[in-house]
């Protein structure tokens, strides 16, 4: 599986199991992950690609900034996640 940054997947395995993140950087078969909330953007995860799934490839506003290599907070990458979270369930996203 070839992952880009910004791409938005699901653990597979460990603690995280069923959680998704948002790939912060990609090396040599790992992936660093953030949330925004239990994994920040300062300390993201790093995990095995084998152990993850992909979910979406992310064109939005916080996408362009991560493969820009602009600054994104922790209260995008959470926004973000949100609304695909709402997207997939068909709910309306709440600010």
């Amino acid at each position: 599986m070839e992952l880009r940054i910004s791409d938005i997947v699901e653990s597979l395995n460990g603690r995280d199991a069923g959680m998704h993140f948002f790939v912060i950087r990609t090396e040599e078969g790992f992936a660093w992950l953030a949330d925004g909330k239990r994994r920040r953007l300062e300390k993201p995860k790093l995990k095995k690609i084998k152990h993850l799934r992909l979910v979406a490839r992310n064109d939005g506003r916080t996408a362009e900034k991560l493969r820009s290599g602009e600054k994104v907070t922790n209260s995008e990458i959470r926004r973000a996640l949100a609304a695909h979270a709402a997207e997939q369930t068909g709910e309306e996203e709440v600010c």
